[in-house]
Formats: C-alpha cells, sequence, structure tokens
C-alpha cells in the first residue's frame, strides 16, 4: 500500500482534472470562451510527453553507457507513451484550434513542427522493428533516441519563435501567463501537469513489467 501511494494520487489529481477543468469557473474571453478549458487536458499532455521523451533519453543513455538491456526497455517503452501523449495533444490541439482559428489544420507553425517532431519518433519505431539483433538493435535506436529528443526540442521551443504564428507564446503572441492564466485556471493546470505525467510514467511502468514478463517466457 505505501509503494501505490502515488497511484492513488494519480487516480484523485485526474478525477480532479476532470471535473475542475468541464465545471469550474474560467476566465471570459474574447474568442477563446469555454474552449479555453482545453487548456487543461493540451497543454499537459504536452508537458507530460516532454518529461516521458526526456526519461527515455536518460534510459538510452544508461544503455550506451552501461549495456543495460532493462535500460533499453524502458528507453522504448517510456518513448512509447510519451509519443501517445503526443498523439493526443495534437488531438485536443486541433480542436481547440478549430473552434480558435476556424481550421483543424491551419498549417501554424507549431502544428507543422509538432508534427514533424512526432514523425521523427515514428520512424525510431520503424527503425527498432527492423533491426533483429537485439544489440544491435538496442545501441542503434539508443542514438537514434537521443537525436530525436535534441531535433525535438528546437522544432517545438525555438522555431515555432522565430516566424509568424497564432499559437500563444510563439511568432510575437504573449503566452497564457501574460494575460489569463489567472488563479481559476492555474487550481486546474498544474495539478493537471502532474496528473498525466504521473499516468504516463504509471503505463510505461506497466508495459516494462509486461514485456519484462514476456522476455522471461521466451
Amino acid at each position: 500500500m505505501r509503494q501505490n501511494w502515488w497511484k492513488f494520487l494519480t487516480v484523485f489529481l485526474l478525477g480532479y482534472t476532470f471535473i475542475g477543468g468541464l465545471l469550474f469557473e474560467v476566465p471570459r474571453l474574447n474568442i477563446l470562451n469555454e474552449t479555453i478549458r482545453a487548456l487543461h487536458f493540451h497543454v499537459p499532455m504536452w508537458f507530460g510527453m516532454i518529461i516521458l521523451l526526456s526519461i527515455s533519453v536518460y534510459y538510452s543513455i544508461i544503455y550506451l553507457r552501461k549495456g543495460n538491456f532493462e535500460a533499453d526497455q524502458k528507453a522504448i517503452e517510456f518513448a512509447n507513451v510519451g509519443v501517445i501523449f503526443g498523439v493526443f495533444g495534437i488531438l485536443t490541439g486541433m480542436f481547440w484550434a478549430q473552434f480558435t482559428w476556424g481550421a483543424w489544420w491551419s498549417g501554424d507553425p507549431k502544428q507543422n513542427a509538432s508534427a514533424i517532431g512526432l514523425l521523427i519518433y515514428f520512424a525510431y519505431f520503424v527503425l527498432r522493428s527492423s533491426l533483429e539483433n537485439e544489440e544491435q538493435r538496442a545501441r542503434i535506436s539508443a542514438v537514434y533516441n537521443i537525436f530525436a529528443f535534441s531535433a525535438l526540442i528546437p522544432l517545438l521551443f525555438i522555431l515555432p519563435r522565430l516566424t509568424d504564428s497564432l499559437h500563444p507564446g510563439n511568432g510575437g503572441n504573449p503566452g497564457f501567463n501574460a494575460y489569463d492564466m489567472d488563479s481559476r485556471l492555474r487550481l486546474v493546470f498544474y495539478p493537471a501537469v502532474i496528473a498525466w505525467t504521473m499516468l504516463g510514467v504509471w503505463i510505461a511502468t506497466i508495459r516494462f513489467r509486461i514485456r519484462r514478463l514476456e522476455s522471461t517466457h521466451l
């Protein structure tokens, strides 16, 4: 029971996020209106993705240093869940864009960069599945994983800021902290970031345990 406290906390925070995100009072802003509630789902998923992919890179580095195959297995599972979060982040972002920008996909630099970043990670999964030798697959994919994350960060946080963009915090637009992250939103937003991240770690941990059980029965 003591070891599972964080799982109970995850369930509680997720419940709080859904209830608060959908029902709590939010600021009435032009254009955004009720769609501002997407903030509690779209942005925390991207935060969770970055954290999960960072953990994946950490385990890839551990593998390259120590040759620990468990580290390689953890790297792939954290990458799997991180990319799933990224996909949901894009989908919730498209939903939000439809009601605020007038189109599901407007070719905004942030949208395009996010899609390119995910495609780089899809190539990572294809690369792993194409290599049969276990040691070769682990070593090459670990190097590629580091490259993929190194490419993702400038794609998401640097390049969109260098050109015109509709996305908050990019292309000269103010970020949410500058004008609408008032106390009502913060009450849900910060717990949501923690909740989604902890859920991702929980899922990745379960997937790793399943993978380890499968390998012991081969």
